[in-house]
């Protein structure tokens, strides 16, 4: 068992969550109980996560999506007011953490999906290790039908595939959720094919016209994996337990 507050602490330190200009609260966003033996940890703080949270009797929840989005209404009603007075009547603590943990060197989502590609890192494109949200490194050579299937294996999903029609990759770009958007930037950077979360009607027609392989692997998908590296990290740094839950998600 740990206190609440060494494990927040924790989570800053390791995330640099401080140095982030986003779009909502990194780190404990809804107080709970003062000590944590359970930590669950979820993509996303939907009911069904808050839920299974409860039965499971954790103390904690950690996600990446979590609430109080720039822009979204303040008021508390309907589904907001639901998933925060599940939290508040179970003396539930609620930590999320967004883009520090999209760009974390090793607990990140970026980190983690080019460990389960087996993609060699070398720089961002976007700014420093740490900080930065567009990765790019190198892959063995590769089709981009062996590549795709590649992703859908590994990421369980079936990836949506832009082919623009330049052969074999070697240099990848990358960026978890929902970046598609900076295909712009990756072509920039020399890279041959680009892997996101999402896609818009446009991305189709930058990656043709530009020249750039992409393939849209899933938000949900994409950033499974850093949040789950997050949790067993504490696990072993606080000498409590973990457990993750998928909720699914085909988007």
């Amino acid at each position: 068992m740990v206190k609440r507050d060494v494990l927040v602490a924790a989570c800053e330190n390791k995330l640099s969550a401080n140095r982030f200009n986003d779009f909502t609260l990194n780190g404990l966003q809804v107080e709970g109980r003062g000590h944590v033996q359970r930590v669950l940890t979820g993509v996303t703080a939907c009911q069904a996560l808050l839920d299974e949270a409860v039965a499971w009797e954790a103390d904690a929840v950690v996600v990446h999506h979590g609430f109080f989005w720039k822009n979204e209404p303040v008021a508390l009603t309907g589904m907001k007011q639901r998933r925060i007075k599940t939290l508040l009547s179970h003396d539930i603590n609620l930590l999320a953490y967004h883009l520090p943990l999209d760009a974390h060197p090793e607990l990140g989502n970026n980190a983690q999906l080019a460990k389960r590609m087996r993609w060699q890192f070398e720089n961002c494109l976007d700014g420093e290790l740490g900080e930065g949200l567009l990765w790019q490194g190198k892959t063995a050579p590769t089709s981009l039908a062996a590549l795709s299937q590649r992703v859908g294996h590994e990421l369980k999903r079936e990836p949506l595939v832009i082919d623009a029609g330049i052969g074999d990759i070697e240099r990848v770009a990358w960026c978890t959720g929902g970046a598609q958007d900076m295909i712009a930037q990756a072509y920039k950077g020399r890279a041959q094919l680009f892997l996101s979360g999402e896609i818009s009607e446009r991305t189709t027609h930058l990656a043709r016209e530009m020249g750039i392989h992409y393939i849209a692997a899933g938000h949900h998908a994409t950033e499974r994996y850093g949040v789950q590296a997050l949790g067993e990290w504490l696990a072993a740094e606080c000498g409590i337990e973990h457990r993750f839950v998928d909720i699914d998600n085909p988007a």
